[in-house]
């Protein structure tokens, strides 16, 4: 069905569905289930009914791949629509980006909020908690509610008409100085473009891209790298521990300390950085020509710094 108004055809109304949780529930929306990660001891199933309600994990999830919206009359705990938009091969998908519908939150949100996330909106009303995840803010469409979207969606598909708040999109470079701590920034990113973000991050920074680049002009926490599948994470700062765990292949360049369990599990690709402590069979060795040029293409004097692989 569509809406008339003054004369312009609008898009048609979505199916809303409407959850009113004991709240603050942990991990709605969340298109991984958490992968059944621990959740207070036990494992989160999306057969599980939502605290409070007659509404499974994983009937919300799937209206939301169906194209409809989830409206959440309560607050919401950690974990907010974790991996939104991704068809995810755990649970026997593609692995690529889908669209889905919209997220409203009535009240507050707690932290990581959207990691992973590709597409779709979260539209919020009361405060959030940082770190959020994958997510900048843009002008909201919705009266009376924040909008934030996915910063690997906007940085592969465009605005779409949105206007980013505390960021700048020009041609393929994606400039994000908003202030918020961020996880999982660049998530997924299968593109030829750069993210540039001023500040500090949080977790895995770059998980799972495919291409492109994500600048971190600050610090990074854990699993900086994690999975990362191609393209290159630069981070001109620290990184907490377990850099580059899982790295398919790819480079991470750390312009200071990446941490010990320096490439746990890695399987190609390689990191420079200036210290690390190295998990074998990874091992510490001097730069080539073609590394210290890398570092140079990306700001980074070579002294100092050593290869990882």
């Amino acid at each position: 069905m569509f809406k008339i108004f003054g004369g312009k055809k609008r898009e048609p109304e979505r199916d809303v569905l409407e959850i009113e949780p004991d709240g603050p529930v942990d991990c709605l929306c969340d298109f991984t289930f958490n992968f059944h990660w621990q959740h207070k001891g036990e494992k989160l199933d999306p057969s599980w009914l939502i605290p409070g309600t007659e509404i499974t994990f994983g009937k919300v999830v799937d209206h939301l791949k169906n194209g409809g919206d989830v409206y959440i009359k309560a607050d919401a705990g950690h974990r907010l629509s974790s991996s939104m938009g991704v068809d995810l091969q755990y649970f026997g998908g593609t692995g690529n980006d889908i669209p889905v519908g919209d997220v409203y939150v009535e009240g507050d949100v707690d932290s990581r909020m959207g990691i992973s996330m590709t597409r779709g909106s979260i539209y919020i009303k009361g405060e959030i908690k940082e770190p959020i995840g994958n997510l900048v803010e843009v002008k909201s469409s919705k009266k009376n509610y924040r909008q934030f979207r996915s910063i690997t969606d906007i940085a592969t598909n465009g605005l779409q008409g949105d206007k980013l708040l505390g960021a700048d999109l020009e041609g393929n470079k994606f400039t994000i100085q908003d202030g918020t701590v961020k996880d999982t920034v660049g998530a997924r990113l299968d593109k030829d473009v750069n993210i540039l973000l001023e500040g500090h991050v949080d977790l895995s920074t770059g998980i799972l891209m495919r291409q492109g680049v994500v600048r971190v002009n600050g610090n990074a926490g854990k699993n900086t790298g994690a999975l990362l599948n191609g393209g290159t994470v630069v981070i001109n700062g620290d990184t907490d521990d377990f850099t580059a765990i899982d790295m398919i292949k790819g480079q991470v360049l750390v312009n200071g300390d990446a941490g010990k369990f320096l490439a746990a599990n890695k399987k190609t690709g390689f990191v420079l950085a200036k210290k690390g402590s190295p998990i074998p069979p990874a091992v510490k060795k001097e730069l080539s020509t073609p590394d210290a040029n890398l570092l140079l293409s990306h700001a980074m004097k070579p002294q100092g710094f050593w290869k990882f692989e």
